[in-house]
């Protein structure tokens, strides 16, 4: 069943339109945000031969004249490189401030994308048209755009948000066993953070696709609707992603953000109960999602390597890092350590 949620954050509302065919009405949905225009199809490698042609059509059929970057997929694509041969793009494209880009992919794609619609001319509209379980969950909403560095993971970026955002579930019927457990740790985390009966829904798999993807799409919007900036509450959605980040960046992103992710909520879930913070459930329950959508919750990386990376980390300031914690199960905590405390909690989790 085809739906919507409106995300209401501060600065800009927008839909969110949840359900199966959407890509073909892309052109309908959008032409009621953004007024027909250039639009820049921006997409990887990877989708472009599966969906840019449709919705480059149903975008056209609704008065758009559409151009297209492609860039190869994959994270280490996520760089100023490519983020600098977007904008010379939109540039030789002939792009003003009355256009729009349209961000068609993964997250690698929406974040890129988003960024240099945040700073194209200082700022144009773009929509988010996410073609994966994780981009649809989690990245397509809430504005959050960027690039890595070679220091670690989201270092450039802004906040931006999109004039809509258009989740084709159906687009997700290609995708492979691996991509779609990457989406399914960011459902966990989101169950993990606040929400018992969602941790339920996943253990059973009894819930439509559709469903999962609303449930957590409206507990990001009303987060998000707090705290657009990440200056309190929204830190809660990183939870596992500190270690993780850490993880992706010291295999040259050969792991998976999703996985990675899965990794830094075992770490942290470890440790915490190993320091009385919460209780065994808690890991029971996150090994038994884990396990149960074949997510690992280890990695063989050392605690000096990792660390190192995790000084990168957006959440360090003057007082250390801030990390989320476990404190029962469906309920995660912020609590920020000194730089010893920390490194002292990353190896009572990496401990198996």
């Amino acid at each position: 069943m085809n739906g919507s949620i409106n995300v209401n954050a501060p600065r800009k509302s927008y839909e969110v339109f949840i359900g199966r065919g959407l890509l073909d009405e892309a052109g309908r949905l959008a032409s009621g945000a953004i007024a027909p225009c250039t639009a820049a199809i921006v997409t990887d490698s990877g989708v472009d031969g599966l969906y840019s042609e449709r919705l480059a059509e149903s975008l056209q059929r609704y008065g758009f004249n559409t151009v297209k970057f492609v860039f190869p997929a994959g994270e280490r694509s996520k760089n100023a490189e490519t983020y600098a041969s977007i904008l010379e793009f939109l540039a030789e494209s002939g792009l003003t401030r009355t256009d729009a880009v349209f961000a068609l992919g993964g997250g690698v794609t929406g974040d890129l994308a988003g960024f240099a619609a945040a700073t194209y001319l200082r700022g144009i509209a773009y929509a988010q048209l996410p073609t994966t379980l994780l981009a649809a969950v989690d990245s397509s909403v809430g504005g959050k755009t960027g690039i890595d560095l070679k220091a670690g993971k989201n270092l450039a970026g802004a906040f931006w948000q999109p004039e809509l955002v258009v989740c084709d579930v159906s687009a997700l019927d290609t995708l492979s066993a691996e991509h779609m457990a990457d989406g399914w740790a960011e459902a966990i985390k989101y169950g993990m953070i606040c929400d018992g009966k969602l941790l339920e829904k996943l253990k059973g798999k009894n819930a439509e696709l559709e469903e999962i993807i609303a449930r957590c799409v409206e507990i990001k919007s009303g987060i998000v609707e707090a705290d657009e900036r990440e200056a309190g509450p929204r830190r809660l959605l990183n939870f596992g992603h500190t270690v993780g980040h850490a993880v992706e960046k010291c295999s040259g992103y050969a792991v998976s953000h999703g996985r990675a992710v899965a990794m830094g909520m075992a770490v942290i879930t470890r440790a915490a109960v190993r320091k009385g913070l919460c209780g065994k459930d808690c890991l029971d329950v996150l090994y038994g999602l884990l396990e149960l959508y074949a997510l690992p919750d280890s990695t063989e990386l050392e605690a000096g390597e990792l660390f190192s990376a995790m000084l990168a980390d957006k959440k360090r300031d003057a007082r250390g890092l801030t990390l989320v914690i476990p404190q029962s199960v469906g309920v995660c905590v912020l609590k920020t350590f000194d730089l010893d405390e920390a490194r002292r909690l990353l190896e009572l989790g990496l401990r198996p």
